[in-house]
């Protein structure tokens, strides 16, 4: 049985207005927000001011200050609008984990099965409505059975009714947001509202205006399977406290995150696995939400050692936990779950070692920053500079073995690699010859040994493309005894008339 889909579209009319409202806008004045396009300065945004006097997006600035000459101007800012919609998101996620942000000016919420705590579905959209009017935020907004219709209906519907479909079929065909041309096109033919067009043989209207109308319109009138991308994937484990009344203290916040915390320990341990990050989430009254996350090396679910990750956290802070007028909701995610590595206890204490190893990797990189640590891993490849990732050591990856020497043989790659190789002016014997002395940062050295060429090609995609050329490396020791690593880039003749030499290396 297909499952019934419920969504929840957020339309803010005045989004830029509002935002600009809460920092202060023009006094006493209608304002619109203008950018230039098209070779002109256009309003792209206005107030309800400006609104009520008949201007609107797309209207030159010429045009529109000959109307209203009192007009103030505000240049468009679609960054700042767009970190405020991030801002409204994570405050609906106290409703729902599923939500959408709909540039520039919309939000689309899952909130299927989501009712808890509200009569009805009626009921948890005016709690949004209610929130984000104080605020400041004008908005609209609808419930439908589909993401597209629910947005279709907050935008173009002009009152609220009680048949959803009949609402849909009632609205023009500007809610399916085709270009200008297709629209115009339909209007032309006489299909002015979506029931025109749901009338219509399906066939015809591909074959006329396009695939995409026939699309567009399945999806409407939930005739399509349609859902949401999440700005978040949902995680693997969530455990939640909601608060019957806002609590103001710090210490009683993180008392509950640590029951939370608890509960999913007990969650984790019947699934007989543990947890590699653990993201809190603490939502004030006034709307915002306040995120705090931890992450260590090795799957764990103890209790405990979460929690002291997260009191190292907080330290970590430049600014400390702010309640303001209170948090309502606490809500704790783990977004992957994995099991727990096997531990035996040697006699030596090996395996004790290394679970104490991890957890001071897990401390320090919460306190001092994840990317502030880092751990060196081999990778299966014969390019020399891309052998080893240097990875933050909170990254645990799969045990991998390090290639060994062979016993009593000098190491066949330098401790120490130049990024980039650093050119060297080489005499040879002959073109295509080891290297009898060079000059590197103003200073000759003359070569006593050396030893190879080793051959390394380059990938066989660059090769194709004749982008990458052969390495001819050797390794070199000069007249007082110290040791280079050095190749010639190309093969003389075949690849380049003038190869040039670099030095990759130092050895130890």
């Amino acid at each position: 049985m297909r499952e019934v889909r419920r969504y929840l579209a957020l339309w803010f009319p005045l989004f830029p207005a509002n935002r600009l409202a809460r920092t202060g806008a023009p006094d006493d004045a209608p304002y619109a927000f203008v950018e230039k396009q098209r070779g002109a300065m256009r309003i792209v945004a206005v107030d309800a001011a400006a609104h009520a006097l008949g201007l609107g997006p797309g209207l030159t600035l010429a045009d529109a200050r000959a109307r209203v000459p009192e007009l103030a101007v505000v240049d468009h800012d679609p960054a700042a609008d767009l970190a405020l919609l991030d801002r409204i998101a994570d405050g609906c996620d106290r409703y729902t984990p599923l939500v959408a942000v709909e540039p520039p000016d919309g939000l689309t919420l899952d909130i299927t099965g989501c009712g808890q705590g509200f009569a009805d579905e009626a009921a948890l959209a005016a709690d949004i409505e209610a929130r984000l009017s104080a605020y400041g935020m004008k908005l609209r907004h609808a419930i439908a059975g589909t993401p597209e219709a629910a947005q279709a209906l907050a935008r173009y519907q002009t009152m609220p009714a009680t048949d959803e479909q009949a609402a849909v079929r009632r609205l023009p065909i500007a809610a399916l947001d085709l270009d200008e041309e297709t629209e115009l096109a339909l209007r032309r033919a006489g299909l002015k509202t979506i029931a025109d067009l749901a009338a219509r043989p399906t066939a015809p209207l591909s074959t006329r205006f396009g695939e995409d109308v026939t699309a567009l319109l399945a999806r409407l009138l939930g005739k399509s399977d349609s859902r949401i991308t999440p700005r978040r994937v949902p995680p693997a484990l969530l455990v939640e406290r909601r608060l019957a009344e806002p609590i103001a203290r710090t210490e009683h916040a993180l008392a509950i995150l640590g029951e939370l915390v608890a509960e999913a320990a007990e969650t984790m341990e019947e699934r007989h696995l543990g947890g590699r990050r653990f993201a809190a989430r603490f939502f004030r009254s006034d709307g915002i939400a306040i995120d705090l996350a931890v992450e260590t090396s090795l799957a764990v679910r103890d209790p405990v050692i979460v929690m002291r990750l997260f009191d190292e956290r907080l330290d970590s802070l430049a600014d400390p936990l702010d309640p303001g007028y209170g948090f309502d909701l606490i809500r704790l995610a783990v977004p992957v779950l994995a099991p727990l590595a096997p531990t035996q206890l040697l006699l030596e204490g090996g395996e004790v070692a290394a679970g104490e190893l991890a957890a001071l990797i897990d401390r320090l990189s919460v306190r001092m920053g994840r990317g502030r640590f880092r751990r060196l891993t081999p990778r299966d490849t014969h390019i020399p500079e891309q052998a080893v990732l240097a990875l933050p050591a909170i990254e645990a990856a799969a045990p991998e073995s390090w290639p060994q020497p062979e016993v009593g043989e000098p190491p066949l790659r330098p401790l120490h690699l130049f990024d980039p190789p650093q050119a060297i002016q080489v005499t040879a014997e002959v073109p295509d010859g080891p290297p009898r002395q060079f000059r590197w940062r103003r200073t000759l050295h003359e070569v006593t040994r050396f030893e190879g060429p080793e051959r390394i090609a380059a990938e066989w995609w660059k090769r194709d493309t004749g982008q990458g050329l052969t390495r001819d490396y050797y390794r070199i020791e000069d007249a007082r005894g110290r040791r280079f690593w050095v190749f010639r880039h190309g093969l003389y003749g075949s690849e380049k008339s003038d190869p040039g030499w670099y030095v990759h290396g130092l050895f130890a």
